[in-house]
């Protein structure tokens, strides 16, 4: 059981879109995967009833459908894809350890109506294994990497993880909207810059359940057939980095309000700092060889060296109202340590442009918008204002560059919980259905016919 079939299919497969122009990334996100057309009702056939086999089917074939041509979907069609999602996750939730532990009950119900040893009842319970009945397969959008495993937790991570991602796409969208030409700035009103902080809470909770509510519950050896973009440490970094966007957002916003103190903007500067220096963290137990991995290594790169120059910045604001000459001179430091690191994540962001697969940036958008303009014309004026400072105390310990303060995390994931399972599987005309081996065997004999 693995993902046998995880090399690239041919390009221009039947029903396949592949994006064919470069995307445009504000908030990033790995990849899209999309369910493949399973067999769902072979394998099924006997263990559930028809009525509950049939919507299973249905309720995944409309999923498969909408998921094709999602990214050159619109907001409403998103919106379609994620309700057929959450149609879709109750029912499948019964092929679980919620839908083993029913059927096993159900069986040793009904055990007394039929004329079985133990040995038969054994052998019935192994082959009622719903949760490891049906080969579930997904392949990423970017490059139809697929993946097939024979295990409804699979299944259900995995459309928790779409999900997640969608949220991302979603916020994407709503930050670079497909309208005007590229280069060229967007206007975001405040409002959807508040849709989409919505947005990216929502993906960082879905995949912070995943990691610390769902992935425990799935068996080691099914995880090590996971694809690499569902490992621990990658979810985990992911649902990090949609917290610092979100931060990314409030600070920029904050940027904007003339109400908003120094002290709250190197705050919210510092905070996004941290977030982003913990998702960069969570990828270093993680294998980050494929293209994802390295995508996502350096888009966090990038973004934690324009939080660190933003976080300085501020910093040094905040230091050189002081009094004192040791104020002065950290505030310089402060301001030519930004000065670097700006000019740093300029090289890192055209690195994580040019890595496969190839995307590219807006324009310098929220906080930074006015940063690489702010920045070193600040750090220029303060240095002509207080070199002299420096050369009247070369070697003092005061021209080290301070570290920046640390604030307690003001942002968490928000909060998910599995839904119930749904009500079909409680009905009694849904219930496993147990087959004779005379039934059993004309129902192979009727397939056999038909082929």
């Amino acid at each position: 059981m693995g993902c046998g079939a995880s090399i690239p299919n041919k390009l221009g497969g039947k029903g396949r879109k592949r994006r064919s122009v470069i995307q445009e990334v504000a908030v990033f996100l790995p990849t899209i995967r999309v369910p493949v057309a399973t067999d769902i009702v072979h394998p099924l056939r006997g263990l559930v009833s028809k009525e509950l086999l049939d919507r299973l089917a249905t309720l995944r074939s409309k999923v498969v459908l909408l998921g094709e041509d999602i990214y050159h979907g619109d907001m409403e069609a998103i919106s379609e894809l994620e309700r057929a999602l959450e149609e879709y996750l109750p029912v499948v939730l019964g092929l679980t350890a919620k839908g083993l532990n029913y059927y096993s009950l159900s069986l040793l119900c009904n055990f007394q109506d039929y004329a079985i040893d133990s040995t038969q009842l054994l052998l019935l319970l192994l082959e009622s294994r719903l949760e490891a009945s049906v080969q579930f397969s997904w392949r990423t959008l970017d490059d139809d990497q697929e993946c097939c495993l024979a295990s409804a937790w699979y299944e259900v991570l995995s459309v928790i993880h779409m999900m997640a991602m969608l949220a991302l796409f979603e916020a994407n969208l709503k930050l670079i909207p497909r309208n005007g030409q590229y280069g060229i700035e967007k206007k975001v009103s405040e409002d959807s810059k508040k849709d989409v902080v919505d947005s990216l809470l929502r993906a960082s909770g879905c995949l912070d359940y995943s990691v610390h509510r769902l992935l425990v519950q799935i068996p080691v050896q099914i995880k090590k057939s996971f694809p690499s973009y569902l490992q621990e440490g990658i979810l985990e970094a992911i649902s990090i980095q949609a917290l610092a966007q979100c931060v990314e957002i409030q600070l920029g916003l904050a940027s904007e309000c003339d109400k908003a103190t120094l002290s709250v903007k190197r705050r919210l500067a510092c905070e996004q700092v941290s977030y982003f220096s913990q998702a960069h963290y969570c990828l270093s137990g993680c294998d980050t060889s494929d293209s994802y991995g390295k995508k996502l290594l350096l888009f966090l790169k990038w973004k934690c060296m324009d939080a660190k120059a933003v976080a300085y910045y501020y910093h040094a604001l905040v230091l050189d109202k002081g009094g004192e000459p040791s104020n002065h001179i950290s505030a310089v430091c402060c301001l030519s340590a930004a000065d670097d690191l700006l000019a740093e994540s300029k090289r890192a962001c055209l690195s994580f442009c040019l890595a496969n697969p190839i995307t590219r940036v807006p324009p310098p958008w929220g906080i930074m918008k006015n940063m690489h303009k702010k920045i070193p014309d600040v750090a220029y004026k303060k240095f002509q204002i207080y070199g002299h400072l420096f050369e009247q105390d070369k070697n003092s310990a005061l021209q080290s560059l301070p570290d920046l303060p640390e604030f307690p995390l003001s942002l968490r994931p928000e909060g998910y919980e599995f839904p119930c399972t749904d009500s079909i599987w409680e009905n009694v005309d849904c219930q496993p259905q147990i087959q004779s081996l005379k039934e059993h065997l004309k129902d192979e004999d009727e397939e056999a016919e038909t082929k």
